[in-house]
């Protein structure tokens, strides 16, 4: 693709960022607009109800390059993602935040790796950058949890600030799942991938809508969408406790057998200490079929990630 050629879009998906998506549009336009690249920007409004969508309005009848998908309820940050993807037609896919802090200097750069061959060029934050001890603390832990229970590699910090290819993108789109961890997916395809580090910089105005709830969500998503580990984890126990009783009954019944009736004393403790450990295994094991079943029913319904309310493109 040579760059008078090339089409780029830039997906931003956006929730409740009045007074903020506007100054990130136009840090966008100052690292951007000289590029020799048609550009198009598909901001997906994920629900907003401060005011964002009349902003974002103004922003599509101002600038021709904005297209304006709003969703009819928020559905979440990885659906408005998938919307905006799914609505993307450019040689050159690239998501990012609308907060600010994903550096749009260093889209140039993932756009040549694009041109260059790679399907994917994956932004990975620097560990220096993050935000909080408790959340790279808690981000190491997960990761390292979904590559060891997954089988794939998921880089920590490598957050949705990426660029795919046309074929990359396609490949996600065929994967229309109802629970979505899109790095998780991205990782799965296994297309060409270079990674990029970057500095995270601080939010624009505001503060992140990444609740410590929508995490957890996001961490059971990426988890239980990518793994049976958990039921291999309670088939385990359950084999383990299934062995120990039957050296117990070996145990017992040599005891009779041996006449040393007198060793055989009911041991009140040990035995409610064994029922409540194997009920426990149980209940968790019962816990993880239950969550399986409950992603299956989900799934089965076939409803749409998203709705789309209104899309908006000034041509």
């Amino acid at each position: 693709m040579s760059a008078h050629q090339t089409t780029v879009d830039l997906v931003i998906p956006i929730f409740n960022e009045a007074g903020v998506v506007e100054r990130a549009h136009q840090k966008i336009c100052n690292a951007l607009d000289a590029l020799p690249y048609q550009l198009r920007f598909i901001y997906v409004d994920d629900g907003s109800n401060d005011g964002t969508a009349e902003t974002l309005s103004a922003l599509a009848h101002k600038d021709p390059r904005v297209t304006l998908l709003q969703l009819s309820r928020n559905f979440g940050h990885q659906a408005a993602l998938s919307a905006g993807l799914d609505y993307s037609s450019a040689d050159v896919v690239i998501s990012l935040d609308g907060d600010g802090q994903h550096p749009p200097e260093l889209i140039p750069q993932m756009i040549d790796l694009v041109t260059q061959g790679f399907d994917i060029v994956q932004g990975q934050r620097a560990e220096a950058s993050a935000p909080s001890f408790f959340k790279n603390l808690t981000s190491q832990i997960f990761y390292r949890l979904l590559n060891l229970v997954s089988g794939m590699t998921v880089l920590p910090g490598a957050a949705d600030f990426r660029a795919m290819s046309r074929q990359a993108v396609e490949g996600l789109k065929s994967m229309p799942e109802y629970h979505r961890f899109l790095r998780g997916m991205v990782s799965w395809m296994g297309y060409k991938t270079v990674i990029l580090p970057y500095q995270e910089t601080k939010r624009i105005a505001g503060r992140s809508k990444y609740s410590l709830g929508k995490m957890f969500r996001l961490a059971s998503d990426a988890i239980f969408s990518f793994s049976l580990t958990p039921l291999y984890i309670g088939l385990s126990a359950g084999l383990l406790f299934f062995i120990l009783a039957c050296v117990q009954v070996i145990y017992v019944s040599n005891l009779w057998l041996t006449g040393q009736f007198d060793r055989i004393v009911p041991g009140w403790s040990s035995l409610m200490a064994i029922i409540l450990i194997a009920s426990g295994t149980i209940m968790i094991l019962l816990g993880f079929i239950g969550v399986y079943i409950g992603y299956i029913f989900q799934e089965v319904k076939r409803r749409p990630v998203y709705l789309i309310r209104q899309e908006r493109a000034d041509e």
